[in-house]
């Protein structure tokens, strides 16, 4: 029989079947579900030896985090956010972006992988598109000036920058961080419908709210919390754009699946949805 059994089906099905399991009260308690090897020992005598031997790193990272022993125990997993398929639109020869002199290549750039990598294809994809995107950048630089420079612009930027600095009482940056991490997990995740996409702009729109207002302390040098305040700009803008091109396509396609449009809609076959700030930011 060369049908997969359910465990080796591929990836994006295997993390919906765990997401709803999850949804409908059939977790672990850690909001997970459990994976079991153990069972291997029904098939070979030495299968605590060949576990250690096989995974090594996953048999010392349960056993020191946890203290489980995944030859004898059940362990929790869960899917979560690991790639990004989408990304900057670069011109698919020389890699340079919209912007004259940005280049991008990889997992920051978008169009490689359609709607749904496969395994594998990331380093291929760095050593091809890397390479295109250094050989065109350097050709760009050689056949282009630096140009002038408006101090101006670099004044409001570096003000911008330090103005955590200024907040002495205002929203901590890791708490943003946090509450946007697990919005877009519960709400944007896996399996996704309209109404909790919705709820998720909702979320990030209280978000950007308040991260106008994040503070920090401290020196500039070493400073991981003023690093997280300076992100959450960019992490906001991202979180927002994918449920609102998420909610353009009524359909599932690749790793996009929309419990509300269950089916692909071969209109959108060919459809790429590209997001751009509006006027007003």
């Amino acid at each position: 029989n060369a049908r997969r059994p359910p465990e080796l089906l591929t990836r994006d099905h295997v993390s919906r079947c765990i997401v709803r399991e999850i949804k409908e009260g059939r977790g672990s308690p850690h909001g997970g579900v459990y994976l079991d090897i153990s069972w291997i020992k029904e098939k070979l005598p030495n299968a605590s030896e060949h576990i250690r031997r096989k995974l090594p790193s996953m048999y010392h990272q349960f056993k020191q985090l946890a203290d489980i022993d995944i030859t004898e125990q059940p362990m929790e997993v869960g899917p979560t956010t690991h790639y990004m398929m989408g990304g900057v639109h670069v011109d698919p020869d020389t890699q340079m972006s919209r912007v004259p002199g940005l280049f991008a290549a990889g997992e920051c750039a978008a169009g490689i992988n359609g709607a749904n990598r496969l395994g594998g294809n990331s380093l291929s994809d760095l050593l091809v598109f890397g390479k295109r995107a250094g050989e065109f950048a350097a050709q760009f630089a050689k056949a282009n000036s630096l140009g002038s420079i408006d101090n101006g612009k670099i004044d409001i930027v570096a003000r911008d920058a330090l103005a955590p600095f200024d907040r002495p009482a205002g929203e901590n940056p890791y708490e943003l961080q946090r509450e946007l991490q697990q919005a877009m997990q519960d709400l944007v995740g896996i399996v996704r419908t309209e109404t909790e996409m919705r709820s998720a702009l909702e979320k990030i729109d209280n978000l950007k709210a308040r991260g106008g207002n994040a503070s920090v302390t401290g020196n500039r040098e070493y400073n991981p919390g003023w690093h997280t305040a300076l992100d959450l700009k960019n992490l906001l803008t991202v979180s927002e754009a994918i449920p609102r091109a998420a909610l353009e396509r009524k359909e599932s396609r690749g790793a996009q699946f929309r419990d509300d449009y269950p089916s692909k809609d071969e209109r959108l076959a060919k459809v790429n949805t590209m997001i751009a700030p509006a006027p007003d930011g």
